[in-house]
């Protein structure tokens, strides 16, 4: 059997994020002037990769770029962040996946997204990367790829007695138009970490505002329910429902300086998956994720928002 240690496996979609900060969105027809331009890796899989490396974890991505220039930036950069880039593959004929954001002055955020050769992610590339799943702590998990990967993603990783955090954004369909419903596996995961309405989604119930407390603990129920050991619902500034089957608790969200939300639920996740690949203690590592989040929106960009180990800590420690 393999040595389990402090180790993390993400499997999510890569992009390069193109972020443009403006006083207000355009208008049909018209140009507004930026004031501040950053462009680099994002999406979820280098995001949570970089933050978990951040936070103190040996950290693999399992993904796909394309055959551009764009792909061998990609993988230069994130191995810089110290990622382990072995299983980052190149689809020669397509592009690396783009997103253009746009983020006003109040730090709300607004963009374009082209899947690239995050649609062409298959099954056996996942099972090319197995042995880091088996020698893995956590195998965290953006649904937002092709059936077939995430579901040999989550089967690998119980095969192997790694945890399985997984995002359940809807799986891509082949011309990149998610629909249908979430494939079954979902319902396996250790822990299920949406927002407020993609669970809502995933239950057919009604979020009942932007972040309602009470509608957010009844959906964690169904999804425990359902098969999920945890489900954490997170609820932007009124922080994050966490519910098993012994109940439900609320955890409050860090008062911070709010610049760009671009990165928040990445830097939860992957803050979420190193605090789990240490320590057993899901309040906790609730808690220091919901941190790693808050400080995430303090900063304009997308990955270089992420915050350090050390940066968390003294966030926790000045709540107390």
């Amino acid at each position: 059997m393999s040595r389990k240690g402090p180790k993390v496996v993400v499997v999510g979609g890569t992009f390069v994020d193109m972020a443009f900060r403006c006083s207000e969105f355009p208008s049909a027809g018209q140009a507004v002037t930026g004031s501040a331009l950053c462009y680099g890796p994002s999406g979820p899989g280098p995001n949570q990769a970089v933050e978990a490396v951040l936070c103190g974890g040996e950290v693999h991505l399992v993904s796909k770029v394309g055959g551009d220039p764009f792909g061998a930036m990609v993988k230069s950069d994130l191995a810089e962040w110290g990622v382990g880039t072995n299983y980052v593959y190149t689809a020669e004929a397509l592009n690396t996946g783009v997103v253009v954001t746009l983020v006003n002055a109040a730090g709300e955020n607004a963009g374009c997204r082209y899947v690239g050769a995050n649609s062409a992610l298959q099954a056996h590339d996942v099972e090319a990367a197995e042995q880091a799943i088996s020698e893995a702590s956590v195998c965290l998990i953006h649904g937002r790829l092709p059936h077939e990967a995430i579901t040999e993603a989550i089967c690998l990783a119980q095969i192997h007695g790694t945890k399985v955090v997984l995002n359940p954004a809807r799986p891509l369909e082949p011309h990149g138009q998610g629909g249908g419903d979430l494939p079954i596996e979902y319902f396996s995961a250790d822990v299920l970490i949406p927002n407020l309405f993609e669970a809502a989604d995933i239950t057919e119930a009604t979020a009942g505002g932007p972040a309602n407390i009470h509608t957010a603990k009844m959906i964690g129920s169904e999804l425990v329910a359902r098969g999920v050991r945890f489900a954490v619902i997170t609820l932007g500034r009124r922080g994050c429902m966490l519910v098993d089957r012994g109940g439900a608790d609320h955890i409050p969200a860090f008062d911070v300086d709010l610049v760009d939300q671009t990165g928040c639920g990445d830097a939860f996740a992957g803050a979420l998956a190193a605090y789990l690949a240490v320590e057993d203690d899901m309040r906790k590592a609730v808690e220091f994720a919901s941190a790693a989040g808050a400080l995430a929106c303090t900063k304009f960009g997308s990955i270089e928002t992420m915050p350090t180990r050390e940066e968390i800590i003294q966030l926790l420690q000045r709540r107390g």
